[in-house]
């Protein structure tokens, strides 16, 4: 059975997408990327790419030298099998390397039409035989279950041959493997088929059965912690598995980039005998600084205790706020500049700042600003500005500065 060796052996790095400007984000971190078309999703609002342009942005993905998955990982009822079959008639004519999903409807009709297929963690894999099943169907990689241990993920990994990728970091469903019928109950939006509002990240009371209110401490009862295993790289990497996989498809570009840049530093650190205590808690300060609900080992090291949950604090809790500064007008690329109209707020020299669009993703420091032609250290809202830039933006790119909080 497989036997790794970690000189030839070191995981993929497989980052969510929801567009091209957070392509441009990771890309030259990640070693692949799972995207969603505007159909059959998890991530319904995750609906930039569409059939028309699958192509187009499958060929952008290659261009960048990274692997391209699909991801079709809803619950498919009967009046869905025609426009699933349109789906993967475009998958076949697209240059996409595999499409991820659990549905057997999707597995058995990709496999029929010689498409290459990933089983979605929504499958619940959590044993050695489930794997080895999905491969006699032709599936070439497993997503495993989020409820395993390390040590359950080694020994599936000592006796299959069958690629094992696992998530590394991002947000942890209250249900096992997603299968959450809570947002369906409460609001009819089924979160199995990509519409979950997330009820457990509300607040809640818990009441007794006589009506009293139990006090408890906080009031996000149900809201889990982030997944982060930046400090055990070690033990996920010599646990042989072929792919680290990252959640957040609907989170921002500069999330998309902080993440991929971290791991893919702790990955190259750990191949060159360079991975230290030191590293892991310079990266896990950076992790804290884009979008987390905290962060947990999730299931790796045994079932989480109390200190899974983030019952105090509603969705983010990063320490670093994206501050709305202005909008590109114009881009100047001989002399690397840009216009910006600051339609909401100041500039400064020495600001963080960052330039987003439908195909940009910049993060930079302002070290020029020119105010009617003359150099400036700060400009006003209203003003129209010159703004040095590091890269390629484009008319209607929105500018925001960062802002750090003391509370992290």
């Amino acid at each position: 059975m497989f036997k790794p060796d970690i000189a030839d052996h070191m995981p993929e790095l497989v980052l969510g997408v929801r567009n091209y400007a957070s392509l441009e984000a990771c890309k030259d971190h990640a070693d692949a990327v799972y995207f969603s078309l505007d159909r059959f999703s998890l991530r319904a609002r995750a609906c930039d790419i569409t059939g028309d342009s699958l192509v187009r942005f499958v060929d952008k993905v290659k261009s960048n030298g990274l692997r391209a998955y699909l991801t079709l990982n809803t619950v498919i009822y009967p009046d869905d099998l025609p426009a699933l079959d349109e789906v993967l008639q475009l998958v076949s004519s697209s240059d996409v390397d595999s499409i991820i999903a659990w549905d057997p409807a999707v597995v058995m009709r990709a496999i029929d039409n010689d498409i290459d297929v990933h089983i979605s963690t929504q499958a619940n894999v959590s044993n050695t035989d489930t794997v080895d099943f999905y491969g006699s169907l032709g599936a070439s990689r497993v997503v495993l279950s989020r409820e395993l241990t390390l040590e359950q993920i080694r020994t599936i990994r000592q006796n299959t041959d069958v690629e094992l990728e696992v998530f590394v970091h991002g947000a942890m469903c209250q249900a096992i493997s997603g299968r959450c019928y809570l947002s369906a109950y409460l609001l009819g939006r089924s979160g199995n088929c990509g519409e979950c509002a997330q009820p457990c990240r509300w607040g809640w009371s818990l009441v007794g059965d006589d009506g009293s209110v139990v006090k408890v401490d906080g009031k996000y009862l149900l809201s889990a912690r982030d997944l982060c295993m930046i400090e055990h790289i070690p033990e996920l990497v010599d646990a042989g598995v072929d792919a680290f996989k990252v959640e957040g498809r609907l989170r921002d570009s500069r999330y998309t980039s902080c993440v991929s840049r971290c791991y893919s530093q702790a990955l190259d650190a750990y191949r060159n005998g360079e991975y230290t205590h030191e590293k892991t808690k310079d990266w896990k300060t950076q992790l804290a600084g884009v979008f987390n609900r905290g962060f947990s080992t999730g299931f790796y090291f045994g079932n989480p205790g109390p200190d899974g949950l983030s019952p105090d604090r509603e969705m983010n809790v990063s320490n670093v706020n994206k501050v709305a500064v202005g909008v590109i007008t114009n881009y100047y690329p001989k002399v690397g500049a840009a216009a910006v109209n600051l339609q909401e707020s100041h500039l400064k020299l020495g600001d963080e700042i960052l330039i987003e669009g439908k195909t940009t993703y910049l993060e930079q420091e302002v070290v020029s600003l020119l105010s009617d032609a003359i150099p400036a250290k700060r400009a006003e809202k209203g003003q129209e500005i010159g703004l040095a830039v590091d890269g390629k933006v484009r008319e209607n790119d929105k500018v925001f500065r960062l802002e750090y909080t003391a509370e992290s």
